[in-house]
C-alpha cells in the first residue's frame, strides 16, 4: 500500500511532457511541462477567481434588482419608505390631537401649550382629517367662526374688502402662530412654527420677484401678485424656484421648520391674520 501510493504520488507532482507533433514527419512543433497538481492548482485558482468576480458583481452592481423576488436595494428602499409613512402618519396624529387639545384650552381661556412632537417619526401634510373625532369645543369654535362675533369668519372678509385687500388666499403652511404682527417692534409679518421639512405654498397666484439665502434669515422667496400685492416667505430651507417663474395658488414655494410670512399691500405691509384664516 506505501509504495501505491509513493507511485501515486509521484505520478501526481512529476512533470509530464505536453507536445504537439507535426503530422507529416513526427517533429514535435510545440510542447509544454505539466503536472496533475499544477493542473489542479490552476483550476482551484480559476474558481476562486470566478467567485470573487461574482461577488463583486453582486455588492457593487444593481445586476441582481433585476431578479424577480431577490431582497435586493429596491425592497430595501420600498421597505424603508413604507416604514417612513407609517412614522409620519404617527406624528401628524400627534399634532393633531395637540391642536385639538389647545383648541379646547383657548376656549376656556387658558393658553395653549406648545409640546415637542418632533421625536415621533417624520411629518408629511395629511390633508384628511376626517379620522379626528369631534369634541364639544369643535362645535362652540365652529359656531363662534359662523357666527356675526368677533370671531366671524366674514367679519374678517368683510373688513378685507373693506380695506381694498383682497381675500381669495391660501393658507402658507401648516402650523401654528408663534409671532403675530407687529411693525413697531419691526415684525411686519407673522411667524408659523410648522413641523421640519414642512411644504410653504403660495397664497396666491403671481410671479417669482426674488430667490436669494441671507445667513440671518436663511431662504428668502418674494412673489409679486396682482392688485399691487407682495407676499414674502422668509427662513424658506430650500426653494427651487426661478425668478421671473410663475407660480399658481397653493403651489409649492419651498420647505422650512419655521417661516416669516408677510403680505404688503400698495407698499405697506398689512397683518395676514386679517385675511388668511390660520
Amino acid at each position: 500500500m506505501r509504495e501505491r501510493i509513493k507511485k501515486w504520488w509521484r505520478g501526481f507532482v512529476e512533470k509530464q511532457k505536453l507536445a504537439v507533433l507535426d503530422g507529416d514527419d513526427g517533429s514535435t512543433r510545440w510542447y509544454m511541462y505539466v503536472s496533475p497538481a499544477r493542473v489542479l492548482v490552476g483550476l482551484v485558482t480559476f474558481v476562486l477567481l470566478v467567485v470573487a468576480a461574482v461577488v463583486i458583481v453582486i455588492a457593487y452592481t444593481p445586476l441582481m434588482d433585476t431578479i424577480p423576488g431577490y431582497p435586493g436595494r429596491r425592497s430595501r428602499e420600498t421597505l424603508i419608505a413604507g416604514v417612513m409613512r407609517l412614522d409620519s402618519l404617527e406624528r401628524e396624529m400627534a399634532n393633531l390631537t395637540v391642536y385639538s387639545d389647545n383648541i379646547d384650552l383657548i376656549l376656556e381661556g387658558k393658553t395653549p401649550v406648545i409640546r415637542d412632537t418632533s421625536r415621533i417619526g417624520d411629518s408629511i401634510e395629511m390633508q384628511d382629517k376626517t379620522l379626528v373625532p369631534a369634541s364639544a369645543a369643535d362645535s362652540v369654535l365652529r359656531a363662534r367662526m359662523e357666527g356675526d362675533g368677533a370671531w366671524s369668519l366674514a367679519a374678517s372678509v368683510a373688513a378685507a374688502r373693506a380695506s381694498g385687500v383682497p381675500s381669495d388666499f391660501v393658507r402658507p403652511a401648516a402650523g401654528m402662530i408663534s409671532g403675530g404682527f407687529s411693525p413697531v417692534g419691526g415684525r411686519f409679518g407673522v411667524t408659523i412654527a410648522t413641523a421640519a421639512g414642512s411644504p410653504v405654498v403660495a397664497v396666491r397666484e403671481g410671479s417669482v420677484v426674488l430667490n436669494v439665502w441671507t445667513p440671518d434669515e436663511g431662504r428668502i422667496v418674494q412673489i409679486q401678485h396682482a392688485d399691487n400685492l407682495v407676499s414674502i416667505y422668509r427662513r424658506l430651507s430650500e426653494s427651487s424656484r426661478v425668478v421671473g417663474s410663475r407660480i399658481e395658488a397653493g403651489e409649492l414655494v419651498g420647505t422650512a421648520d419655521i417661516v416669516e410670512f408677510e403680505l404688503w399691500y400698495n407698499g405697506t405691509p398689512v397683518d395676514p391674520q386679517n385675511y388668511i384664516v390660520f
